[in-house]
């Protein structure tokens, strides 16, 4: 019976969480008991090495710094001063308003990391735009919650810093990797919104030119006011990890300085806002690191008692072939989207998948690029779906939760094709970090 202690491990998880226990909770509870069961009174110096290699990993010290970076940008306004400039290039196009804040998503996503502060904040100036201007309700809705989960895919992120250390692999090698297939996203929500917008002008009209519209001259003011310093900021964390010029952590910090600089630049800044930033990244980081802990402890019990054994026992007796397992273990972790957190998702299976993916000959990072989509997906996708979640908390009475299902399922088809493009051509995720950082 002791060969099947994995199976009852996991149920075990699986239902403390199903029963509404927190998940950090859920996962160090299940594995101080099945820890003891392997270990006996061990147990506790096991978990004390666990506390020490998360408290001691550099990499790790990124996610306090991303975080307050975005922060400090969300609660800054720098959003609303983005918001116009974008908006006043694209709004003659058809769906224009929806364009600009896709565009603006992904600016925002470059400069923050953190997942759901794109949405609240672009949605928060651009939803009562969109609806004064008559614009499909699920065209609002889907742009919003699509381009919100940009987040994700898009770096800098702080999914990727902690992908990166749970699967053994180099998180600027994830963060390079994933620019391509990010973008091949952004520009297919792009294309979406046009050509709905000009097949079907109702849902997203043009708006007449006003009579007071700026000059050309100054339009460009505008815009370089707006953007050229959050571009310089996104290019000191990007751009010095692309270069070799620093790791991770180091970009992080830059980040962050930049944050601080950017609102001082904008006569923003206040002893208020950096208060509320500090306490709100210390209570995300917190929550971040308190699930990461659980989750390596439980997956630090569950590989001491044969579960790595037992699942390659499974894969040999099913005989799968590669991609068949690929296709097996994406679909699991779509699947668990349906009622999982990403952090959740993240810290129970890619401890376990990694072993199976390096068995069948994948790339390590090119699966991690195709398991940051699939929890994108996730992300969108019903019944739990946190991108409606949130849009639920800031979106008017107006707008019904069968609008943000409809207007998320076109997107989530979006992302399905970025997943089989991904999927079909490695190159977009290994060739950038090749070229620059001299990956393999």
């Amino acid at each position: 019976m002791t060969e099947y202690l994995p199976l009852f491990m996991l149920a075990a998880m699986f239902a403390l969480i199903f029963l509404g226990v927190q998940v950090a909770f859920a996962l160090a509870g299940t594995a101080l008991i099945f820890g003891y069961l392997v270990f006996q009174d061990a147990v506790i110096f096991q978990f004390m090495d666990k506390v020490e290699d998360i408290a001691s990993n550099y990499v790790l010290a990124a996610v306090p710094l991303f975080v307050f970076m975005g922060t400090m940008l969300e609660r800054s306004g720098i959003a609303e001063e983005l918001f116009e400039a974008v908006h006043l290039w694209t709004r003659r196009l058809p769906g224009g308003l929806a364009l600009g804040t896709v565009l603006m998503c992904v600016i925002f996503a470059a400069s923050t990391g953190v997942i759901g502060a794109t949405e609240t904040v672009v949605g928060l100036l651009a939803i009562p735009v969109m609806l004064k201007y008559a614009y499909s309700k699920p065209l609002i809705c889907g742009t919003i919650c699509a381009g919100g989960s940009l987040g994700t895919i898009i770096p800098p992120s702080v999914v990727v810093v902690v992908l990166g250390p749970v699967a053994n692999v180099s998180v600027g090698d994830l963060l390079v990797g994933m620019i391509f297939p990010g973008l091949i996203m952004a520009g297919l929500y792009l294309l979406y919104i046009f050509l709905l917008c000009l097949l079907r002008p109702a849902a997203g009209p043009r708006i007449p030119p006003a009579p007071d519209e700026p000059p050309l001259a100054r339009r460009l003011a505008i815009t370089a006011h707006a953007l050229l310093p959050p571009l310089f900021m996104i290019f000191a964390v990007l751009g010095s990890i692309m270069l070799g010029w620093a790791a991770p952590t180091e970009a992080a910090a830059l980040g962050a300085l930049g944050a601080v600089l950017l609102t001082l630049f904008y006569r923003r800044f206040s002893l208020r806002m950096l208060r509320d930033s500090v306490l709100k990244t210390l209570r995300i980081t917190s929550m971040i690191m308190a699930i990461l802990l659980g989750g390596t402890i439980f997956t630090g019990v569950f590989f001491a008692a044969g579960g790595i054994e037992l699942t390659n026992q499974a894969v040999a007796y099913f005989d799968l072939r590669a991609w068949q397992l690929l296709f097996l273990l994406l679909g699991m972790a779509f699947l668990a989207g349906f009622v999982l957190d990403w952090i959740s998702i993240l810290l129970i299976f890619i401890p376990i998948f990694m072993p199976l993916v390096a068995g069948a000959g994948f790339n390590p990072v090119w699966f991690c690029i195709l398991f940051l989509i699939i929890i994108q997906t996730s992300y969108l996708t019903p019944p739990l779906a946190p991108a409606i979640f949130y849009l639920r908390g800031i979106a008017p009475p107006s707008i019904t939760l069968l609008d943000m299902y409809k207007g998320v399922l076109p997107f989530i088809l979006l992302q399905g094709i970025t997943l089989a493009l991904v999927m079909s051509f490695p190159q977009t995720v290994l060739w950038l970090p090749s070229k620059l950082l001299g990956f393999n």
